[in-house]
């Protein structure tokens, strides 16, 4: 198997970086077509649990008019390919209000172009809030 092949994790982060910026511009038209169009797409968030392709829409579409994600920026991205077809990236990221979280998501190239399959979301709690800080000993 082919890890980062250069074309595909060209692909791949060609399709993650319009992602980003759709998000940051709150842009959920683009959000909504860079996830994969079906009832086996999901999407774990901080507060909530989103099954399918509809159930995502429709979260996208209420944040939207809520005045979108909250702006973030990202402190640390690993994007890895498998093959030609499927990947993953998973980020570190600060928001603006200094809270710190991270994102994983399972890309699958797609006949119309890379797509989101599954994504997590989640904040550190406030005593593992500095990115890339180690695991303390209990």
């Amino acid at each position: 198997m082919k890890i980062n092949d250069p074309k595909a994790l060209a692909g791949m982060t060609e399709a993650f970086e319009r992602y980003e910026r759709a998000l940051m511009d709150n842009d959920p038209a683009t959000l909504e077509l860079l996830f994969w169009d079906s009832p086996l797409t999901l999407r774990y968030g901080v507060a909530e649990n989103l099954y399918g392709w509809n159930e995502i829409c429709a979260f996208r579409q209420q944040r939207a008019n809520n005045g979108g994600a909250p702006q973030r920026r990202i402190v640390k991205c690993v994007l890895t390919t498998y093959g030609d077809d499927f990947g993953t990236a998973n980020i570190e990221y600060v928001r603006d209000s200094g809270k710190a979280g991270r994102q994983s998501q399972t890309w699958m190239r797609t006949p119309e172009g890379w797509r989101v399959v599954a994504a997590h979301v989640s904040m550190l709690a406030s005593a593992d809030a500095d990115p890339g800080s180690k695991p303390r000993a209990s």
